[in-house]
């Protein structure tokens, strides 16, 4: 067999189900071998840049090592910016890159590029393959350091004669699985005994608590301490339980806020935060300022990164908590559900601004039409604040952002990764007009493989993020920021794809959005407005503003 078909039947090993990318020359090998291998289906996308995004959702939500491919060059290159996104994210996936033949290496070859340094900064690790022989074992050391330990990106590129090259009937290596990471019962033991003995402290939750919200919840009640989210852990906790106090840092909420700086609470026991700006409202010092800190993760290179850390538990985020409930129950504490906030509330009210065509008003009023399991794929933008500090979390695990890294344009592609891995799931993208002209022809992708995603676009004909971040830190802002308005349903309508404009509040009531909603394929509903409130950013803008000056 070919060189190319060995790579694609390691990865059936894997489980591996869908590629990601756009086929080319210098992966033609790849594709070629596909038409003998319909359980394996290429996902063919507009963009290298969204087949990354879709690649890292499906891996988030399938809990598996997904796949990305692109031609040598533009593709590569195109593919980098998702490596980097899926490296914040913690995500296992593959990017395969063609590559000229070795023998016209450095010979200006079309599309020709060193590859593997590009990627080298952006993933856990990236490798040539030059010789065939060499190619099972690469691959198979790419996939176990992918899903080993911190699970993260990977990268190999595969010359084009190499692909081609004949290798027999190879015997194929067990597919790596991820080994969990077991935390020093001795260090668990330790921090039961802090946190207990003083009875007052504050959790924050980060992304890491994914797949633990119950425990997390849990050792919560155990406590009887409050919980503040960080923006990228928005979609965990369930809006109405007691001891969730709001989200912390980027467009957070003011009683979350307020508890941090108040000083309130002798310990902060922090689940699953790499604590970056986002987290962090960006660095305040108040976090862990007079608090014993303890830092639970699977990520040794967090800890004492910015904030002092008096007890590092290292482990699997969800043994960590598991062995630390036993601990505490052994101590003495005993679970105890609040019946009421015991912190101010941690959203304003909002019924004077109820009749107001608004970024907020709209969005809650979708929420409503919505499914209550609703996930909700959200992009980078102005709205992305609004979306953090005001829509409801109804049920576990409803967003899916990473304003880590926040690349405009990645909710359109995570939206059909999240889709694809979990089908039963209703899925609505939250984007902008910004982040639509960027990757928004992927909802053809979408189209093409019958994907029922209902992709909302906040179109204010400006880069609103931008417009807001300029006017609050230099009191103007420049022309071209603002843009023809575009009529996105309209454009939707030309390909094919049911679509709807709401121009007033009293449009998302309309039965057209219902429609839109049972459709077999995807949907698109245009809200057209500009919003001159400024957005819910928090600190973002003061954080800029500190510097020049």
């Amino acid at each position: 067999m070919k060189a190319a078909r060995m790579v694609l039947d390691y990865l059936q090993r894997g489980d591996v189900k869908y590629l990601f990318g756009i086929p080319a020359g210098s992966v033609n090998a790849f594709f070629d071998a596909l038409n003998d291998m319909p359980q394996l289906v290429p996902v063919v996308a507009k963009h290298e840049g969204a087949a990354s995004y879709m690649a890292a959702a499906y891996a988030k939500y399938s809990g598996g090592l997904s796949v990305a491919i692109g031609c040598s060059g533009p593709g590569g290159t195109n593919l980098v910016t998702g490596a980097a996104n899926a490296m914040r994210e913690h995500l296992p996936v593959l990017f395969i890159t063609g590559a000229v033949p070795v023998g016209t290496m450095g010979l200006n070859a079309s599309q020709e590029l060193d590859a593997a340094p590009v990627f080298r900064p952006v993933t856990k690790y990236s490798a040539l393959v030059k010789d065939a022989k060499e190619l099972l074992p690469e691959l198979a050391k790419a996939c176990q350091i992918a899903v080993s330990d911190v699970p993260g990106p990977v990268h190999i590129a595969i010359p084009i004669d190499v692909q081609h090259a004949e290798v027999g009937q190879p015997e194929l290596p067990p597919f790596p699985t991820r080994k969990p990471i077991i935390p020093d019962l001795e260090t668990i033991r330790q921090a039961a005994k802090e946190l207990w003995k003083r009875k007052d402290g504050v959790i924050l939750a980060g992304q890491g608590i994914r797949g633990s919200v119950d425990v997390l919840l849990e050792l919560a009640e155990l406590l009887h301490w409050p919980i503040v989210a960080t923006p990228q852990a928005k979609g965990y906790i369930p809006e109405d339980h007691p001891l969730l106090v709001g989200v912390f840092g980027f467009a957070g909420h003011e009683a979350a806020a307020g508890l941090i700086a108040d000083g309130g609470g002798q310990a902060l026991l922090i689940a699953g935060s790499s604590l970056g700006e986002t987290a962090t409202n960006n660095y305040n010092a108040s976090l862990a300022k007079g608090r014993y800190t303890v830092q639970m993760d699977f990520d040794s290179t967090v800890f004492g990164r910015k904030y002092p850390v008096d007890l590092p538990v290292l482990g699997d985020i969800n043994l960590s908590l598991l062995l630390l409930l036993e601990e505490l129950r052994a101590l003495g504490a005993k679970t105890e559900r609040p019946e009421a906030p015991p912190h101010p509330a941690k959203k304003p009210k909002q019924e004077a601004l109820r009749l107001e065509y608004n970024t907020q008003n709209a969005l809650l009023a979708l929420q409503e039409k919505l499914p209550a399991n609703t996930r909700y794929a959200i992009d980078i933008g102005e709205f992305m604040s609004y979306a953090i500090h005001h829509m409801k979390v109804l049920e576990p695990d409803s967003y899916s952002i990473n304003v880590h890294f926040g690349a405009m344009g990645s909710g359109i592609g995570s939206a059909i990764g999240s889709c694809l891995a979990e089908p039963e799931r209703p899925v609505v993208c939250l984007t902008g007009d910004g982040c639509f002209f960027m990757h928004g022809m992927e909802i053809l992708t979408a189209k093409e493989y019958g994907l029922p995603i209902l992709f909302v676009v906040v179109n204010n004909a400006r880069l609103g993020m931008v417009y807001h971040g300029h006017s609050l830190q230099f009191k103007r802002t420049h022309p071209s920021f603002e843009q023809e308005e575009i009529d996105i349903s309209a454009m939707a309508a030309a390909m094919g794809i049911p679509s709807y404009r709401a121009s007033e509040l009293g449009d998302l009531d309309s039965p057209a959005i219902d429609r839109l909603l049972g459709t077999k394929g995807p949907a698109l509903l245009e809200i057209a407005l500009k919003d001159n409130n400024t957005p819910p950013m928090g600190d973002r803008v003061k954080f800029l503003s500190s510097f020049g000056k």
